[in-house]
């Protein structure tokens, strides 16, 4: 039987169908909190974060709410290093390091741990025991899943296909994210150098409440109370927001990301590879175009390419170069709206009623 409207705000302790996206790196435990306050969901990205720092972010989290919490992890494959393309790939960047003076670093390194790997992460949770726990990018093994669930805690995880969806379920995931094309960041999918058919946010929502018995979140593409509303008449249980809590006041996004949401680039995001090593929707910008005629084939491994992306936007940014950032956005960047993220959350229940 499919989950009520009401039994999914009961599942998860909030008053709004409304989440805010984990946003690893731009998410901060003050966004959540204020999310959270205000009656939506709060996330924060742990997934390119060690055990012991995961911690510290639930703990600032607490002082601040005492609402429900998601903590997002990934769940790609362990990269498979290959040093002959990781030089090439060195290689293929150093000349744009040296216009800032700055040399690529010397060999590249996988910088995150997949959570399919990490029990410290996983022993951290079941201690910390946030409400919500999410995945992207896979599905942690089945004794992780019994453990999180023996906590209490509600298991979200990312879907971009049906397939994906499917599998999430059989798995013993609780509620499905059904991420569109249009959404902001990386691609949630399983194998990213399989066939994507690109299902938009719309589509895809459709196709998993009439495939699932199980609550399915919409997420890619959706910016205001009317694009809740709509994803809420798709049959989608709640939304997942992203892209409009960047230029949030809480937010970590820096002054060049922020200045380009207001800019041309918001209204050409692209799907690359070339900064992470994973498909990821960014608005245009310098590494975009770099990567706009690079095979990705001869882009290293996720997250290994993104010790060198990395790299490249320190050195472009201490000489005041923003274009080499991590500038991810939905394609509907250009309705961001700067605030308080609690003032937003508020904002978007008004507009849902309205809508």
């Amino acid at each position: 039987m499919k989950t009520s409207m009401l039994d999914w705000v009961r599942l998860l302790r909030i008053d709004a169908p409304i989440i805010q996206a984990p946003m690893a790196g731009v998410s901060t435990p003050e966004m959540a909190a204020a999310v959270s306050n205000a009656g939506g969901l709060g996330s924060i990205g742990v997934g390119a974060v060690n055990a012991a720092t995961a911690r510290k972010m639930i703990a600032a989290f607490r002082e601040r709410s005492r609402r429900s919490l998601n903590a997002n992890v990934f769940c790609h494959a362990p990269a498979s290093a290959d040093p002959m393309r990781e030089a090439r790939w060195i290689e293929r960047l150093r000349p744009e390091f040296a216009r800032f003076g700055a040399s690529p670093p010397a060999t590249l390194n996988e910088i995150y741990q997949s959570f399919i790997d990490d029990d410290d992460m996983l022993a951290m949770f079941l201690d910390e025991k946030p409400e919500v726990v999410s995945f992207h990018f896979g599905i942690p093994s089945r004794g992780k899943i019994d453990a999180l669930h023996g906590a209490g805690i509600v298991l979200l995880g990312t879907a971009t296909n049906v397939a994906e969806a499917h599998a999430l379920v059989a798995a013993g995931i609780d509620v499905v994210v059904a991420q569109g094309y249009e959404a902001g960041g990386h691609r949630g999918v399983f194998d990213p150098d399989a066939d994507d058919d690109c299902l938009s946010t719309m589509a895809l929502t459709r196709l998993l409440v009439h495939e699932l018995d199980c609550p399915v979140i919409a997420t890619g593409g959706i910016m205001d109370g009317a694009g809740i509303a709509a994803a809420l008449r798709l049959g989608a249980s709640a939304a997942q927001l992203g892209t409009a809590f960047i230029a949030c006041d809480e937010s970590l996004a820096d002054a060049g990301y922020r200045a380009a949401l207001k800019g041309h680039a918001a209204h050409h995001t692209v799907m690359t590879r070339a900064i992470s090593g994973r498909p990821a929707r960014c608005m245009a910008n310098r590494f975009t175009l770099l990567g706009r005629d690079i095979d990705p084939r001869d882009v290293p491994a996720y997250p290994i390419a993104y010790d060198a992306g990395k790299a490249l936007h320190a050195a472009g940014k201490a000489k005041g170069e923003f274009g080499f950032g991590a500038q991810w956005a939905g394609q509907v960047a250009p309705l961001s709206r700067p605030m308080p993220a609690g003032d937003l959350v508020m904002l978007l229940r008004r507009e849902i009623v309205r809508s």
